[in-house]
This record gives structure tokens, C-alpha cells and sequence, in this order.
């Protein structure tokens, strides 16, 4: 299990062995990691520790891990005021992760994850007024309303997907669409650790390998599968090993720095015909699995609590800002209260919105893609069967 370290005392230490480096170049920065930060398996050499990157990578990583929480935020406050219905499942906790695989690779590589996807979804492009229009069913909706919390898509990212594990075999699918392409491009497939021991994510380690796909199996391991602790549910818990003959990648998932780092290596490793990587990001939900869950009765407050105060992931991005003279406390409480208006302003304006008009052919319109459609789309009886030619009824 890796070691979590408070800001405060990863921030000592590093400046005690004096190992920040202060940049040739005024708009970088040289980053040391510190050792606890990945353990490998089957890998010669894993990521390197010591980094440099721009300064303005460090800002925007902050500033979206602001905006990722905030919105979640909204969204617990608009489920509690029964604006959002049915399942809502919130990443507040996990954010480093998101944002260290989205800042890690481009808008042409393909992002498939579970239904915890809100963060992914806004990252990958979607504007947080299409994230909480789709999460009160508005037409202003990522997905038109029609999917949920569970089923949002954007370019480049695949959902959202409601069947634990389903959406890994999907990953590997689009993988090989990278490789059939020619493209040096890779997919981040996600699961949880809940989803970590059904067959179809072994089935797609296998096949992955037998063609060696550009896919990154990442497992967020939030240490809970719904209400079920890791060590009762996994008689192996060290889920980056999973792969066997698949070299593996553990993270901690709770530093931002450390999930870039990492996830850059990842896309790194696999375009340059090494096959796949299971990577795990050990990670923390401070919520529970769903709003239903008050995520209490099966962890202490005092643990929750404690990875609050210790090891939370904009906390310790904002030290490190600080302590490297990228940003002053003030400027960054400005970023702060300008994302806090952001998420506010496309919230209201999302609940604002209307909801998709009561047409029978919205219902179809998104079967197919335009211009692609058939004559007739059969329906369950004679009567249902709906001609895109008519924009009808068939047989009405």
C-alpha cells in the first residue's frame, strides 16, 4: 500500500534534501516526486521521478481540479433539491485522477470509463452546464437529456457506462481502432475496484495482449467497491498485478503530479508498440458510492476525515503552487472564486433550461447517425416500426 503524506510534510521534506529545482526556462519547472509515488510490476523501469513541466500545466491542473469539484458539488446540492433523480454517482476525493490522465494526453486519444464520469466528461470537452442540463434531464444535456448520470459522451470519450466492467471490453475495442488506423494514439479504459474481478475485464486483458493494443486498463481504487472494502471483496488486492503476463503500474492516485507523471509513461508505453499497461491509481471517494449512500456505516467519519486533512489532492497541488512561486495563497483564492461563479452561472443556467419537447421523434433521433439511417427502423410489434423517411409511424 503506498504511503500518503500530508502537503505540509511532503513539502518539508522536499525542501529539506533541497531536491525543487528552479528551471532554465522561466515558464518551467523541475518536479522530484517522491519514492512512494508508483511501485511497478514486470516493468524494467517505471516512470522517472524527477520531471520537468510548464508552469502553466501546474495552474491549468489546479484550476480544472477546482472547477471538477465544484460542479460536483452542484450536483449534490441539486440532487438533494430532488432536481436530479434516479442514480448520481460523484468523484469528490478522486479528482487528481481525471485531471492527470486528461493532461497527460491529447483530444485524440479515447477515454472510456464507469458512471462515475462527471469530471471525465467536463475534461474531455463538455461544459459543465451540458454535465448538470444531462444530470437534470435537460435538452441543453450532454447526452439531450436522454442518459443521466450515468450516460454522458463527448468527442473522444465513450461514457459513462451503467454495467459494472462492461465499458473495459468497449476500451479494448477502441484501442484496436487506434492500431487498425495506424494511429499513435492509446485509450484509457477505467474501472473501479468493485468491477475489478468480473470476467470480461481478464477477457479483454487477454485479447489486448494477444494483439498487443495501445489500451491503459486503469483501475481507480477508491478502497471501496459500493459499500464492500477491498480486502472483503479481493482475495488479491493489488490490482495493478491483475494482468499477469501484462506489465503493471500502481499511482498514487491522490497527487496530481504523480497521476501525470505516470499516465504520460502509460501513453508512452503503449503507442511505442509495448502492448497494453494495467495501471492502478490508489485513490479515496469522501463521499458515498451513490447520493443514496451516506458512505458511513461501513467507514469510520475519522478516516474519511483524516484522508480530508491529509492527503487531498487540490490541497496539495496548491502547496506545491505556492511553495514553487507559480502563484500566490491570493491569486489562487481568486482562481477559487472564479470557478466557484463559473460552475454557478452554467448550473443556473441549466436549470434554466428546458426539457427535451414531448415529440415522438426525438425519441429516434439519435439511433443513427444523420444520414446514415435506415428506411424503417423495426419496432417490438408492426405498429412501433418508425420511418425516418416519414419522420413517423410506419405502419400508422
Amino acid at each position: 500500500m503506498l504511503k500518503f503524506l500530508s502537503p505540509q510534510s511532503r513539502i518539508a521534506a522536499r525542501v529539506a534534501n533541497a531536491r525543487y529545482m528552479a528551471s532554465a526556462s522561466p515558464s518551467t519547472v523541475s518536479i522530484d516526486l517522491p519514492a512512494s509515488s508508483f511501485e511497478t510490476y514486470e516493468l524494467e523501469q517505471g516512470p522517472e521521478l524527477q520531471f520537468e513541466t510548464e508552469k502553466e500545466t501546474l495552474l491549468q491542473m489546479y484550476k480544472q481540479m477546482v472547477i471538477v469539484r465544484r460542479m460536483e458539488m452542484a450536483s449534490d446540492a441539486l440532487y438533494k433539491a430532488k432536481k436530479i433523480r434516479g442514480f448520481c454517482h460523484l468523484s469528490v476525493g478522486q479528482e487528481a485522477v481525471a485531471v492527470g490522465i486528461e493532461s497527460a494526453i491529447t483530444k485524440k486519444d479515447t477515454v472510456i470509463t464507469s458512471y462515475r464520469c462527471h469530471g471525465f466528461t467536463y475534461l474531455r470537452g463538455a461544459s459543465v452546464k451540458e454535465v448538470e442540463g444531462e444530470l437534470m434531464g435537460k435538452r441543453c444535456g450532454v447526452s439531450y437529456g436522454k442518459g443521466g448520470s450515468m450516460h454522458m459522451f463527448t468527442t473522444g470519450f465513450y461514457g459513462g457506462n451503467g454495467i459494472v466492467g462492461a465499458q473495459v471490453p468497449v476500451g479494448a475495442g477502441l484501442a484496436f481502432a487506434h492500431q487498425y488506423r495506424n494511429e499513435k494514439n492509446c485509450t484509457f479504459a477505467l474501472y473501479g475496484d468493485g468491477a475489478s474481478n468480473q470476467g470480461q475485464v481478464f477477457e479483454s486483458f487477454n485479447m489486448a495482449k494477444l494483439w498487443d493494443l495501445p489500451v491503459i486498463f486503469a483501475c481507480e481504487n477508491n478502497k471501496y467497491g459500493m459499500g464492500t472494502s477491498a480486502s472483503r471483496s479481493s482475495a488479491m488486492t493489488e490490482y495493478y498485478k491483475r494482468g499477469q503476463f501484462i506489465p503493471g503500474l500502481k499511482v498514487n492516485g491522490m497527487d496530481v503530479l504523480a497521476c501525470y507523471q505516470a499516465s504520460k509513461f502509460a501513453k508512452d508505453w503503449t503507442v511505442s508498440g509495448n502492448g497494453p499497461l494495467v495501471m492502478e491509481y490508489e485513490t479515496y471517494r469522501y463521499g458515498g458510492h451513490s447520493m443514496s449512500d451516506p458512505g458511513t456505516t461501513y467507514r469510520t467519519r475519522e478516516e474519511v476525515q483524516n484522508m480530508r486533512s491529509r492527503n487531498d489532492p487540490i490541497a496539495g497541488l496548491k502547496m506545491h503552487l505556492i511553495e514553487l512561486g507559480i502563484s500566490t495563497e491570493e491569486e489562487l483564492k481568486a482562481y477559487d472564486k472564479e470557478a466557484r461563479k463559473y460552475v454557478d452561472k452554467q448550473t443556473k443556467e441549466a436549470e434554466l433550461a428546458p426539457p427535451p419537447e414531448a415529440k415522438m421523434d426525438i425519441l429516434f433521433e439519435d439511433v443513427y447517425v444523420k444520414g446514415s439511417e435506415p428506411p424503417v427502423l423495426r419496432g417490438r410489434i408492426n405498429e412501433d416500426s418508425w420511418s425516418f423517411e416519414k419522420n413517423g409511424f410506419a405502419n400508422r
